[in-house]
């Protein structure tokens, strides 16, 4: 029997005899080496099999791995040993009731049926059902006090709960509750018929549309064994580039705005809108969506549009590169920014911190230099990793990273580019008892979609993993001795998804 876990390629289909199936304290043991070994967790998850459940994980340091056990009912806890997977084991605590014995910290993710009147850490049962019916942690004290704030907020924003436990203005300890709108992706990604998939998974989080149809269709290509042709790989990666860049300019003008620095707060949102407007002459959609398809994309980029696009990421590169400039070098800004929401690089590390919140902190990973796709093998993509893990160092990460994709974009335009489209609704056979993941590069940072398939080719489990889901309790973490007057400027330095974690 193989007692290793096995090495994969990103986007690579296995049949699933093939994922190294082991006894669970086996298992438990590899994985933690694995984690130990520089290594973190890219998926961890149950899955039903028959009448048993199942567990998987793929992991990575410089290469993927994955293997499986069966779930054990109750289990000693992995989180006690590798804090990468102390989310993971909640989830599956929630969907499958299988509890993680010792997990330091077990509380619903998104408020599933099976969490129902499950003991948390301290031994309480109540009914979860509920969003935010939680015994929350509180600190105690003469002089504490409680701060709550949402779900429901001051504006157009999604539901999220935070609790803030102070002394005077200084924040102790903040608890982030989600799961407000869970509205069960997965489910629907496993019973939908297969030619809705690319639609249901653009809708996973409206800002990533392009991130999250990319990670389908790798894997639906993978399964069918299609290859999209050279062309289509390059309008697939400006559309991702153009995601990341309307993304990080709007993150920017709202970083402006929290500072009340107002001529670079409108600057930054105009130029939003013109980067989003560049994704509406690429595919009819401001926010990518309908790009790309299984095969490659519906959508062509003659020699004209070409042309008109060319100029205008020349006209926008100078205009983004001045207003930069204005934010960067003005004292005011960089007083508020600097030293604010630290989070160093041994908690990033410990948390599995991934894109700018994780290179802002100094750890360098990025999918498209790691575990590229598409067109990325070709490009010289930059570390970016900073040291300060401060606001700063994510407003500059986010800067940097908009001006290098404006230089990728200019390089793909330069010449023709020549593809052939695809339908838009397609059915799709998909390779019987197999398995894929696949990894992209998100403007939040790494992205994942695994799916396993049964003997008929039919989907038995579809897991979606956006990066915020590794990266809210950093925000949390970033407020810790902070003022909590910074909390909105923290916020929008980490700019996290709440429906990307709600599912």
């Amino acid at each position: 029997m193989n007692t290793s876990f096995l090495k994969i390629s990103n986007g690579q289909a296995i049949l699933r005899e093939a994922i190294p199936h082991l006894p669970f304290d086996v298992f438990r043991e590899k994985a933690i080496a694995l984690v130990a070994d520089n290594g973190k967790v890219v998926q961890f998850f149950a899955y039903p099999d028959g009448d048993k459940l199942k567990m998987l994980a793929v992991l990575r340091n410089e290469s993927l791995f994955v293997a499986g056990c069966d779930a054990p009912a109750v289990y000693p806890s992995l989180t006690l040993d590798a804090e990468p997977f102390h989310l993971f084991e909640r989830e599956m605590a929630e969907q499958y009731g299988l509890i993680p014995q010792g997990h330091p910290w077990l509380k619903m993710v998104r408020y599933h049926k099976n969490c129902q009147n499950t003991p948390d850490v301290f031994g309480n049962s109540y009914d979860q059902d509920i969003p935010g019916n939680y015994p929350y942690y509180s600190v105690t004290g003469p002089e504490i006090h409680e701060v709550a704030v949402g779900p429901v907020h001051a504006g157009v924003i999604e539901p999220g709960h935070f609790r803030f436990n102070c002394i005077g203005e200084r924040v102790l300890h903040l608890e982030i509750q989600l799961g407000y709108q869970h509205r069960g992706v997965e489910t629907l990604m496993v019973n939908s018929e297969p030619k809705r998939l690319p639609v249901i998974a653009e809708g996973i989080a409206g800002d990533t549309a392009v991130g999250n149809s990319l990670c389908l269709s790798q894997a639906l290509e993978a399964l069918m064994s299609i290859k999209p042709d050279f062309g289509a790989h390059i309008i697939r990666t400006i559309g991702l580039e153009l995601e990341r860049i309307a993304n990080h300019v709007g993150d920017l003008g709202a970083l402006s705005g929290d500072v009340a620095f107002l001529p670079p707060a409108n600057y930054f949102g105009r130029m939003r809108g013109d980067f989003l407007n560049l994704s509406l002459l690429l595919c009819g959609n401001r926010f990518g969506k309908g790009l790309v398809r299984p095969g490659g994309t519906q959508f062509s980029l003659p020699d004209d549009l070409r042309r008109t696009m060319n100029e205008r990421m020349g006209e926008l590169r100078t205009q983004v590169k001045h207003v930069i400039d204005l934010l960067f070098t003005t004292s005011s800004v960089q007083s508020r920014f600097e030293r604010c929401g630290v989070v160093s690089k041994a908690d990033a590390d410990k948390l599995g911190l991934v894109g700018p919140a994780g290179r802002a902190c100094g750890l360098s990973y990025d999918v498209r230099r790691c575990f590229p796709t598409e067109h990325y093998s070709r490009l010289d993509i930059p570390e970016n990793a900073k040291n300060t893990g401060d606001v700063y160092a994510r407003a500059t990460v986010r800067a940097e990273e908009v001006l290098q994709s404006i230089t990728i974009i200019h390089s793909l335009l330069n010449g023709p580019i020549q593809t052939q489209c695809v339908e838009a609704r397609q059915e799709y056979a998909l390779a019987p008892s197999s398995f894929v993941v696949t990894l992209n590069e998100a403007w939040r940072g790494e992205l994942s979609h695994a799916l396993l398939t049964d003997e008929t080719g039919n989907i038995v489990r579809y897991k979606v993993k956006d990066p915020s889901f590794h990266n809210w309790n950093g925000l949390a973490m970033s407020l810790r001795d902070t003022g909590i007057s910074d909390f909105p400027l923290n916020n929008k330095s980490f700019n996290l998804s709440y429906c990307g974690h709600d599912l």
